[in-house]
């Protein structure tokens, strides 16, 4: 499903549109529908791609988990084309895609460790509005993870957050980046994919 542009599409223009537009079709083959939203405000797209820039070097959470925690979020919120940008990007990480596949509806699947479980229902539980995380989810992760690693999990599912409200309010949808992928991304109980 095309996205709706709640927001409409900028004219991306000018030299530094040249070059996100050069830097977008070479890392992902098109240039992702909420760079035309951004690209209304330039100094908040700048700000927007330095943090995420930033963040992808963090690296005290194992990337799995980190995949994990994001899809979860953005399945909670029911952002597409977070989905399928997830998975694309699970896919070119070398990510077990049987699992990534899977985190949708992790509930229902039997794939995943406790560990892994409980990440997943962390990520749920800081999604939620309110968010639902208890003093035991935290205490259990620290214990399992270390400090920095639920540091790094929490800011991450709270980036997600920013991702897939931005992107589900502007009105985007997937753009099939995850039909690259082998295995389809599984739909959660009571949802419909899009077309």
């Amino acid at each position: 499903m095309p996205s709706t542009f709640r927001i409409p599409k900028a004219t991306i223009t000018g030299l530094y549109g040249k070059v996100m537009s050069a830097y977008a079709r070479r890392t992902f083959g098109e240039i992702p529908d909420g760079l035309y939203v951004y690209f209304h405000h330039k100094p908040l797209l700048r700000a927007v791609v330095g943090f995420e820039g930033k963040a992808a070097k963090w690296d005290a959470l194992d990337p799995t988990l980190k995949s994990y925690a994001q899809l979860a979020s953005a399945a909670t919120i029911g952002c597409s084309w977070c989905l399928d940008f997830g998975y694309f990007k699970a896919h070119d990480d070398g990510l077990d895609l049987e699992k990534i596949s899977q985190v949708p509806r992790w509930r229902e699947s039997d794939v995943f460790t406790p560990l892994e479980r409980d990440v997943l229902e962390y990520a749920e539980a800081m999604t939620a509005t309110p968010p639902t995380v208890t003093d035991a989810m935290v205490a259990g992760l620290v214990e399992r993870l270390g400090t920095p690693a639920v540091v790094e999990l929490t800011q991450m599912v709270a980036l997600e957050n920013m991702r897939s409200r931005f992107n589900s309010a502007a009105g985007l949808q997937s753009q099939g980046y995850s039909d690259v992928c082998e295995l389809p991304l599984a739909v959660p109980s009571g949802h419909v994919r899009d077309a």
